[in-house]
Parts: structure tokens; C-alpha cells; sequence
């Protein structure tokens, strides 16, 4: 899993009103992965390059970020924890899109959300290679 959106195509994707995300969980996945000059104007106006470049998220951890936050969905599908895994599977959608993966994102909102959300982590798992015990290892 390799990033393969550009600083501009994420920026959109940030700026874009989703009513699907009320709390603003895209941006905690999308804005990690901008320098300091793009994500500026979202962040609030006392942060200055240096707190952006220790809360930066390098290119390359992306799979190790996405692989991490699918074993907290599985945890959160397990627990029936409501708005977690909701939370779950829009920061998955966002995580499979940073990867240039359109077909998983849609392939994730055709899934039917029951169980938590459970067909949805499914999809993204399986197209990335991740089962509970490999995304652990």
C-alpha cells in the first residue's frame, strides 16, 4: 500500500464537505499526510511548522497506519462500539483512497453497514491482504 494521491488531490479531498462525516474523522486521516503550506489553512492559526512537521505522517507509514486502524475496527466491530466503528470504516475508506484504491472505496460503500460495519472492514481488508492474525504480525 503506497500513497499515490498528490498534496493537491488530498487538499481537495479535505476541502470537500462530506455530509457522511459530520465530525471531520477524513481529515485525520487525510491531512497527516500534507506539508505544512497545504495543511495550514487547516489548522488552527498558533501551529507552527515545527508541532506540523512532529504530528506529520511520513508517506511511506501509510500501510502501517492503515493496518493499524483496521485492527482497532475489528476490535470496535467486536465491541459493538456503534460510532467507533462507524468512525472505523470512514477512516478506512480515506486510508484505501491516500492508496490510489477507488475500486475498494466503492466496492466499501456498495457493502451493506450491519454488524457494525463489519462487510465494509471486510472489503477493505481482503483487497489489502490484511486478516486479523496478519495485520497483527
Amino acid at each position: 500500500m503506497q500513497l499515490t494521491r498528490t498534496a493537491e488531490e488530498i487538499t481537495a479531498r479535505a476541502s470537500a464537505t462530506n455530509p457522511a462525516d459530520p465530525f471531520g474523522w477524513t481529515l485525520e486521516v487525510l491531512l497527516p499526510y500534507l506539508e505544512f503550506d497545504a495543511v495550514r489553512p487547516f489548522l488552527k492559526a498558533e501551529t507552527t511548522e515545527q508541532d506540523w512537521a512532529d504530528a506529520r505522517s511520513d508517506a511511506a507509514a501509510l500501510e502501517s497506519a492503515a493496518r493499524a486502524y483496521y485492527l482497532f475496527a475489528l476490535d470496535k466491530i467486536a465491541d459493538q462500539r456503534g460510532i467507533s466503528a462507524d468512525r472505523s470504516v470512514i477512516k478506512l475508506r480515506e486510508y484505501a483512497w491516500l492508496a490510489g484504491r477507488d475500486d475498494v472505496v466503492a466496492a466499501m460503500d456498495a457493502a451493506e453497514y450491519p454488524e457494525y460495519g463489519a462487510p465494509k472492514v471486510r472489503v477493505f481488508g481482503e483487497a489489502f491482504g490484511f486478516t486479523d492474525a496478519s495485520a497483527r504480525s
